[in-house]
């Protein structure tokens, strides 16, 4: 049986998708993966891939390396939405397909190497 942690992060899933849908994305939720992945989306020729963290939850190293890589192989850019306890959304690109000049509005592209980035690691 899922805990709550779980349910508040696929409460967030479901929010992040409800948003993609109504901008005229086709979205899906990788459901229990445990993976680099939670959203996949598409919209007329890009793919964007999302690693929802609400709370204090953070990216750890290995996360991010897979979610850079599945970048890679899908073509698309890649992005962890962080839903802070309180306040908006951040957005932060760690990986952006190098032709595709959108950046959506709210959106940070980190500019250095994921390696240097100052995320939090958890072990």
């Amino acid at each position: 049986m899922p805990n709550s942690n779980y349910n508040r992060g696929r409460a967030r899933e479901y929010q992040v998708m409800h948003g993609l849908r109504s901008e005229g994305w086709v979205c899906s939720r990788s459901a229990m993966s445990h993976g680099p992945v939670d959203i996949f989306a598409a919209k007329r020729g890009r793919v964007l891939l999302i690693q929802v963290k609400s709370g204090s939850s953070r990216v750890n190293r290995q996360e991010l390396e897979m979610l850079r890589s599945f970048a890679v192989a899908f073509n698309a850019d890649a992005q962890v939405w962080f839903f802070p306890k309180k306040g908006k959304v951040k957005k932060v690109t760690v990986s952006k397909k190098a032709t595709n000049k959108f950046n959506p509005p709210n959106t940070h592209t980190v500019s250095q190497p994921f390696e240097k980035m100052s995320f939090t690691v958890v072990e």
